[in-house]
């Protein structure tokens, strides 16, 4: 392996669109989070499939890992070079390609993100859905498989991808579907790259599910004494069959964050946020219908409104939140961790979970997309102190196998990237050597972002 020759000679090619600038590799090794992280060795700027293609040929010929990278949102340590190698930065593949209005559909480049594909569709009566909170990008979106906010009702990226561009570790390029709904034709090799953490190909188009933009949008917030509370009204909510669009959930701690942070004025309890899309009359009558279940379920107070500027101040609180949660201790790092289990048992995954962080002392928020059963915990640390990261560790593990006695997994939606890769065989077991076949048929010399999601034999 040479990386320095794979360097140089795409030097020549790229020339200003390749950069060894210390800040720049350190912005493409490093998450916002705990994660050490780990820097390339040059960052690639490619604009087209084409130019993706010449890329991993070059690698291949020197054995030059590649790491792929979209908006570097992600929490998990996906983007570190723990091989070194070449980071291909696909921002400035940032096209729209087309959309197709009657169909419901869109092809875009990888480095399109989620709120400037919603602008160019400002016009057409259509939007996308999926929002991970961050303004990823819908390669690496597609890449981690992100959910969000609006999962209970949309769905994740899982069911929105209906076709890939993807460069395999060889150069050669697959288109992995068609545009039609749906086929019976071979394997389902869109849903084996969503997911996929860069490790299978490089993903350099996406054609996405659009959907109508709702007529009425009617957002509530609600308090309750407890948390059990807030979560039953959550499980009879998704049961009563209520068309509910966003579910959110926030602990007690990260209201009076949000609170501070946001400059709002929130009951300091758990609370959940919610959204109804339809008509006027529809989303209304989903409003009240929630009312009703949340107050029997001890609601201290149900406020919901329609207007916009409620909503997005609501929303945007909501987005913020790990910045309200790390200012809740300046200085401090985020270990940001989630888990998913099924709704029946999301009360006791989070009761348990609550009690465990009050006997462990450490400072933490709760919040979770609980219709779907996924909630997330930011916990505040100082990372050049080794106990206070074992402390922590230590819980995250204990948080997992809880949600998998639960039959549950070790993430909803942050991925496994470096962060949860010892989950990966309590998880998922011999499936695991099924997943290694595959990335070794694909990417026989492990140049494909290596050292992430699959751990290595020597583990077992």
């Amino acid at each position: 392996m040479s990386i320095a020759d794979a360097v140089s000679e795409l030097k020549l090619i790229f020339q200003e669109r390749l950069s060894t600038a210390p800040s720049v590799l350190e912005q493409h090794g490093k998450d916002w989070t705990w994660n050490a992280g780990r820097n390339p060795d040059a960052v690639v700027f490619p604009h087209s499939t084409d130019e993706v293609v010449r890329i991993v040929k070059i690698c291949a010929k020197h054995q030059t890992p590649i790491i792929p990278f979209g908006a570097g949102t992600s929490v998990e340590g996906h983007f570190a070079a723990v091989q070194g190698g070449i980071t291909l930065d696909m921002q400035q593949m940032n096209e729209v390609l087309a959309v197709n209005a009657e169909d419901l559909d869109a092809k875009v480049q990888a480095g399109v993100t989620r709120e400037q594909l919603n602008r160019h569709l400002r016009h057409s009566g259509l939007f996308f859905p999926i929002d991970p909170g961050a303004d990823a990008c819908l390669g690496g979106m597609t890449a981690t498989r992100a959910s969000g906010t609006n999962a209970v009702r949309y769905g994740t990226m899982r069911e929105s991808v209906l076709a890939l561009t993807v460069v395999l570790a060889d150069g050669r390029v697959i288109q992995t579907a068609r545009r039609a709904r749906k086929s019976s034709s071979g394997y389902d090799l869109t849903r084996l790259f969503v997911g996929s953490e860069g490790t299978l190909g490089v993903i350099t188009e996406v054609t996405v599910r659009l959907f109508g933009i709702p007529e009425a949008v009617t957002s509530a917030v609600c308090s309750f004494p407890d948390m059990k509370r807030a979560v039953d009204t959550v499980i009879e909510t998704i049961q009563s069959g209520v068309p509910i669009a966003r579910i959110e959930m926030l602990d007690e701690v990260l209201m009076e964050a949000v609170n501070h942070y946001s400059k709002l004025d929130y009951n300091v309890a758990p609370t959940l946020l919610l959204e109804f899309h339809g008509t006027k009359s529809s989303a209304d009558e989903q409003a009240r219908s929630v009312e009703a279940i949340a107050r029997e379920h001890g609601c201290v107070d149900f406020r919901w409104s329609a207007d916009e500027n409620e909503r997005a101040k609501m929303w945007q609180a909501r987005r913020d939140v790990p910045w309200a949660s790390l200012a809740l201790r300046p200085g401090s790092k985020m270990l940001a961790t989630d888990v998913c289990v099924p709704i029946s048992r999301l009360a006791d995954c989070i009761v348990e979970t609550k009690a465990d962080l009050a006997e462990s002392k450490i400072l933490a928020t709760l919040v979770g997309h609980v219709g779907d059963g996924n909630f997330h915990l930011g916990l505040m640390i100082d990372p050049d102190s080794k106990e206070e990261v074992a402390h922590a560790e230590a819980f995250s593990e204990r948080l997992v196998h809880r949600a998998l006695a639960m039959d549950g997994t070790c993430t909803g939606e942050h991925g496994i990237g470096l962060g949860k890769m010892r989950f990966m065989i309590p998880e998922h077991g011999e499936a695991v050597e099924v997943m290694r076949m595959i990335k070794s048929a694909l990417d026989p010399q492990n140049l494909m972002n290596p050292g992430k999601m699959l751990p290595a034999r020597a583990e077992l």
